[in-house]
């Protein structure tokens, strides 16, 4: 599998678009999560967590798996894939 850019590292980035007036930020080893009222915030970092267990599971780390593994973890922890487009 190539990658557009070798020396990079592979980052999870959430972007809560729902909002309570406060910002929230955090950050982990391969993530950073962004805005999103409390609730939104807390369903985003327990996801990223729970990516980071399955990877842990598996002995591989973000950077080790394509995207048809990473779409198979992530539908693990309760994430679905939209394509643009769809309805």
């Amino acid at each position: 599998m190539g990658r557009a850019k070798e020396s990079g590292k592979a980052m999870m980035l959430g972007v809560g678009l729902d909002s309570d007036g406060h910002k929230r930020v955090t950050k982990g080893d391969n993530f950073a999560l962004v805005g999103g009222s409390h609730e939104t915030h807390e369903v985003m970092t327990e996801k990223v967590i729970k990516i980071n267990e399955k990877l842990r599971e598996r002995g591989k780390q973000l950077d080790d798996v394509g995207h048809k593994e990473f779409d198979d973890i992530a539908h693990e922890v309760g994430l679905q894939r939209h394509d643009v487009g769809q309805n």
